[in-house]
Parts: C-alpha cells; sequence; structure tokens
C-alpha cells in the first residue's frame, strides 16, 4: 500500500486479547471452509463418471458453487447490518451445514441437479462467511498489515483443503481404474445400481461434515467475538466518502479484478484432474495433483507472511503474482503433457498473494461503504462459476482441455493493469 493509507483498526473496546482469541477462531473457519471449497477438485471427476457427464457439463459443479456467492453477497451484506459479523458467521456455518446434508438424498437418487442444490446451498453458506470474516480480518488490525493476516488465512484455508481432498480422494477413488473397467462392461439396470453404488460413497463423509458444521456454529454463538464497526472507524479517522458507492473507480475495477483472479484461481485447481488424466497421469494419481496446487498456493502465502509487508508492498507483490501468471500459463500452453501440468500447478503460486493483494486495495478508505463494498467483492467471487464453465464449453467445442487455458492470458493482464494503476482511480488523499 503507498504512504497514503489510513489505519483502521478496531474499537477500542476490543483488547489484543479480545482480537488474538478471534483470529484464532476465524483461522478455524478458514481452515473449515476451505476443507469444503476445494473438494470441488474431487467432486468434479467424481461426478462426472457416477452422472455421466461431459466436460461441459461437469464444470457446472463449480458454477453451481460460485454463482450463490453473486445470488446472495446483497442478502448477506443485509444479515451482517443486522446480526453482526459475529453472529453472521454461525448462520453461515448452519447453511452450510443443511447444503452438506443435500447431499445425502443426492447420492441415493443419483440425481446431478440436487448435487448442484447441495452445492449452491453451500455457496450461500460459505458467502455469508466470506462477507463477515474477510472485512473482520482487514479491520481488526492495521490495513497495511492486512495481507499478512489474510496470508496467515489462506495458510490455515489451503492446509484444510489438502487434507480434504487426500481423504475425500481415497474415499471415492480408492478403486477407480478396477470399478471403471467393471462399469464399461456394464449395460442397462446393472449399470444404473452400479453407478448408484458409486454415488453413495459420498453419504458418509457429508453427513460427518454437516455435523462438524453445525457444531462449529454453535460454538462461534457461544464464543463472543468482539464487534467491529467499520463505520464508525471512518468517522473518527475523518475519511470522506462518495454519496453512491457506484461512485468509487478503484472499487468497480477491483471487483472486476477479484471476479478475474477467483475465476483463474478456480480454473487452475479444479480443473487439473480431467487435464491431468487427459496429459498421461493415471486416474488415481491425478485426482491428487490439486494437492500440489495448494502446497503452491501455501508457499506462496508462507513467503508473503515474510515478505509483505517488510520486504515488498502487498501491490508490488500483486503486480509480481500477474507476471508470473502470465508466463506460467504461456508455459502450460507452450509445453505438453506432464511439463504443461507442472506449469498449471505453478500458477496456483502466482495465485498466493493475489487476493490478499486486491482486496486491501479495493475495500482502502470505504468508510460507510464497507460491509456493502464487501459484499460487491464477494458477489465478485462468481468469476469462479463463470470462467470454469467458459473453459469446458472451450474444451468440448475445441476437443481438447490444453488450448482452452488461453482465456486466462487476458484475465493477468487485467489484475496487472489494476495493481499498477486502477487501483488509485478515485482514492481519497
Amino acid at each position: 500500500m503507498s504512504n497514503q493509507t489510513v489505519t483502521m483498526e478496531a474499537p477500542v473496546s476490543a483488547s489484543h486479547s479480545s482480537n488474538a482469541k478471534a483470529m484464532t477462531i476465524i483461522g478455524t473457519l478458514f481452515f473449515l471452509f476451505g476443507f469444503i471449497t476445494w473438494l470441488n477438485s474431487v467432486l468434479i471427476p467424481f461426478l462426472k463418471q457416477a452422472c455421466e457427464l461431459s466436460d461441459f457439463q461437469v464444470y457446472f459443479v463449480t458454477f453451481a458453487f460460485y454463482i450463490s456467492y453473486f445470488v446472495m453477497a446483497i442478502p448477506s451484506s443485509a444479515i451482517l447490518k443486522k446480526v453482526g459479523f459475529a453472529n453472521g458467521m454461525s448462520v453461515g456455518l448452519f447453511t452450510m451445514a443443511i447444503g452438506s446434508l443435500v447431499f445425502v438424498p443426492a447420492a441415493q437418487m443419483r440425481s446431478f441437479p440436487l448435487f448442484l442444490v447441495g452445492l449452491f446451498i453451500q455457496g450461500a453458506g460459505m458467502t455469508l462467511l466470506q462477507a463477515a470474516s474477510n472485512p473482520y480480518v482487514t479491520i481488526i488490525g492495521p490495513i497495511e498489515r492486512a495481507a499478512q493476516r489474510m496470508s496467515i488465512m489462506g495458510i490455515c484455508n489451503k492446509v484444510a483443503a489438502m487434507i480434504g481432498i487426500l481423504l475425500l480422494g481415497v474415499l471415492l477413488f480408492s478403486d477407480t481404474t478396477e470399478l471403471s473397467k467393471k462399469i464399461e462392461t456394464l449395460q442397462g439396470a446393472e449399470k444404473e445400481a452400479e453407478l448408484t453404488l458409486l454415488a453413495g460413497r459420498v453419504i458418509v463423509p457429508y453427513i460427518i461434515m454437516a455435523v462438524i458444521l453445525f457444531g462449529l456454529g454453535f460454538m462461534i454463538r457461544k464464543a463472543h467475538l468482539p464487534e467491529v464497526n467499520p463505520e464508525e472507524e471512518a468517522t473518527e479517522n475523518h475519511v470522506k466518502t462518495p454519496d453512491s458507492i457506484f461512485q468509487i473507480p478503484y472499487l468497480m475495477l477491483g471487483i472486476l479484478c477479484l471476479f478475474l483472479y477467483v475465476g483463474v484461481e478456480v480454473l487452475a485447481i479444479d480443473s487439473l484432474a480431467l487435464y491431468g488424466e487427459a496429459s498421461g497421469f493415471t486416474k488415481e494419481v491425478a485426482i491428487h495433483l490439486s494437492i500440489y496446487s495448494l502446497v503452491a498456493l501455501t508457499v506462496g502465502y508462507l513467503l508473503g507472511i515474510v515478505l509483505v509487508p517488510k520486504y515488498i508492498s502487498q501491490r508490488a507483490a500483486l503486480i509480481t503474482c500477474a507476471i508470473l501468471g502470465g508466463l506460467f500459463t504461456v508455459g502450460a500452453l507452450m509445453t505438453s503433457g506432464k511439463t504443461s501440468v507442472v506449469f498449471i500447478i505453478l500458477l496456483s503460486f502466482a495465485h498466493s498473494l493475489m487476493w490478499p493483494g486486491i482486496w486491501p486495495l479495493a475495500i482502502n478508505k470505504l468508510g460507510k461503504f464497507t460491509k456493502l463494498g464487501s459484499a460487491f467483492l464477494v458477489m465478485a467471487i462468481a468469476g469462479g462459476a463463470i470462467l470454469p464453465l467458459i473453459y469446458g464449453a472451450l474444451c468440448v467445442n475445441m476437443g481438447n482441455r490444453q488450448m482452452p487455458y488461453i482465456i486466462m492470458i487476458p484475465c493477468y493482464l487485467y489484475i496487472l493493469y489494476y495493481a499498477a494503476a486502477g487501483y488509485k482511480k478515485g482514492l481519497p488523499s
């Protein structure tokens, strides 16, 4: 951030110890919904087989989950205004638990539309969590260290994702090769019965997930997290804001930037299993490739904690990441086989400091518009719904899974523009 940044801190009533407690609890939240979010990378190849889907159809998994951010962000903002950030987190957890339970009848009926309903409900709960937790992490301490705090939350998120992918991958794909060969030999009712049995493998994991989510939701209600009030902070710091949120150019540009960033991040991870399989990896190996992407993300987060803001500003880190993203995409397109897969994995390293770089730049000095601005930024997470779906459509039309990655290049160019110049359009001095 520039030296013009206004420091926003939590109200005086929130002590250092209560802030530490809050960060610990929120770290647990990021761990939990990281566990859930990135399970889509396992569900995509699993549901492709269990529900007999095309490359285009299967990316409705990411569409259903991430489009909920667009649909539910404004209602989430209204909920947060009524119940506050802390209570909003528990409501989000309860909603996610309900979505997890929908997987039970979806599996029993082998109904892809019902799976999508469950994913949408999970995403709706996640929307509320994101709308509450991200500004909470940003505001609860000095904003110039917001990227550092978000990097810590990101590590919690990605470590959980690795564990989740590994566990669900073992549960769903323990005998994939033999099962696939068996299913190929079956017809009619026998094939339907075997596929329904396969779909049923998700029932126990998602029931357990629902129980944990309900339990954590009740725990958050009893935790008495310190409430933060960004509007009060804006008044105290004499920050002037426009009459309309749409009169804030750097926020509007930031919303598009976050949309494109989430799109490329989700695409790079959730397409990896199918791309790896097309590039010569066995299904059992390909299903775990996304773990390496999450390792790359975590390495980036760790570097962020060490380097930002002591040695490099969060904006400079964002510029570097945008350039790396473009270079790695070119590498993935210009090579083939396992080398190309490695470049797709490296994209996640480039993505590691984008969220903690974009969010503070876009939300800086919003004052009375902080909650609504946060809701708009959460809506931008719908990029994870749109870009993978476009990629899937291009895969079908082009007949391969490599060249469609070209849609990522203009995304990185725009992120680079925002980090270099767009973030200061209309920024108050």
